[in-house]
Formats: C-alpha cells, structure tokens, sequence
C-alpha cells in the first residue's frame, strides 16, 4: 500500500507540497507543511500522533 501523498497543508492550506518537498505526515497520512508542523510541536492537531518527515518520492523519467 503507498502513502497518499497529499499537496496541500491542513493547516495553512496555501503551502504548495508537490511529491519531491520536505512536509511532515502523522500514522493517518495528515499531511503538513515544516513551519505548521514545527509550530504544532510535530504533534496532529487531528489525531494526537506524532508527525514525522514525509519520506520523498523518485518521479521517474
């Protein structure tokens, strides 16, 4: 199963996420930008868990 790589911030909403840029994500796939998820403690505001750096994928050529 792959991770819902998600584009936009829940928080924000304005801070564009393409695939290859750092975001934080918590075990629900709750998707952040840095400064959100730095401001939140790298805590999900929806679930409590921890938010982590979103691993980043190789868009092939």
């Amino acid at each position: 199963m792959a991770l819902e790589m998600r584009e936009t911030c829940e928080r924000c909403g304005t801070a564009a996420l393409p695939q290859d840029t750092p975001a934080r994500i918590c075990s629900y796939e709750c998707t952040f930008c840095v400064p959100c998820g730095d401001a939140m403690n790298d805590v999900c505001p929806n679930c409590g868990g921890e938010l982590v750096p979103r691993p980043r994928r190789v868009v092939a050529a």
